[in-house]
């Protein structure tokens, strides 16, 4: 989907100035050697001349492209058995952090047609997205305005992806794996009457980024700052085989009052790692 515009210009990332424009004091104290490290661990060279060659590009064109840029390599499981004609939420683990989402709505584009993905609103940021995003505020309530989109989304014919952790996998008790899911997509799929599609992603990050987490929360520091190297993790992907394991889907009357909803994400996360076995 190419926009109309053709003289468009590129966003451009220049962090010294965003740190100028957030902190004025800190961008003054910081040397200019950490200033590089933060440029060059950001990539922001090298995502500025993606951004320039690519400025036309928006939804699902610009997430090819970003595969393409990355040179990764699929291998797809399950995906054929899957009803076409049916309106899904499809919910996955969260290994990588970019990348998988990219191979996710690339492969749930292609197979179901318009496809939108629940994002931290943060993201939203990131333009060339459009319309694909659909904002989620982890960190406060919704405006009226993203609460009415919300639900014309839910309602719509369009298939909807959605990470239940809300947060890139991290190691825990020596395994790579999500934090706790949020009981949330549960409620939703309920109330839109929407069978819920598992999906495991195959994946992953580098030691140094598990590392970093472990000790950050090990030293008591609450912000995750191993986020910020999240750009660095995707192009050490570069080459890099993503297998995505699609499970039969549930259906919503499924979770019923037998059980919370606490309960049922629960099963539906261990029914997404299960899919593992899958893969050969």
């Amino acid at each position: 989907m190419q926009t109309d515009i053709t003289d468009n210009k590129a966003i451009k990332i220049d962090i010294e100035q965003i740190i100028k424009s957030k902190n004025p004091r800190l961008a003054k104290a910081l040397p200019g050697f950490l200033i590089r490290y933060i440029k060059k661990i950001l990539h922001q060279n090298e995502i500025n001349k993606f951004l320039e060659g690519n400025k036309n590009l928006y939804g699902i064109d610009f997430t090819r492209a970003v595969i393409k840029l990355f040179n990764v390599k699929q291998n797809v499981i399950g995906i054929d058995n899957i009803t076409k004609d049916k309106k899904y939420l499809f919910v996955s683990n969260h290994p990588q952090g970019g990348i998988d989402s990219m191979c996710l709505i690339d492969n749930v584009f292609k197979n179901f047609g318009e496809t939108r993905f629940m994002v931290n609103d943060v993201l939203l940021n990131l333009h060339h997205f459009e319309p694909i995003f659909v904002p989620i505020n982890l960190y406060g309530g919704q405006s009226k305005n993203a609460v009415k989109k919300f639900d014309e989304v839910f309602q719509s014919e369009n298939q909807i992806l959605f990470y239940p952790a809300g947060l890139v996998s991290r190691k825990i008790n020596g395994k790579i794996q999500d934090t706790e899911w949020k009981k949330s997509f549960i409620n939703l799929a309920i109330k839109y009457k929407r069978d819920i599609v598992p999906v495991y992603i195959d994946a992953k990050n580098s030691n140094f980024f598990y590392r970093l987490a472990n000790f950050r929360k090990f030293i008591g520091i609450k912000s995750n700052i191993e986020m910020f190297y999240l750009p660095n993790e995707m192009y050490k992907q570069n080459g890099n085989m993503f297998t995505l394991v699609f499970g039969k889907p549930i259906s919503y009357q499924t979770f019923d009052k037998t059980y919370s909803s606490t309960y049922w994400a629960n099963y539906v996360r261990k029914t997404v790692y299960s899919l593992k076995v899958q893969i050969l």
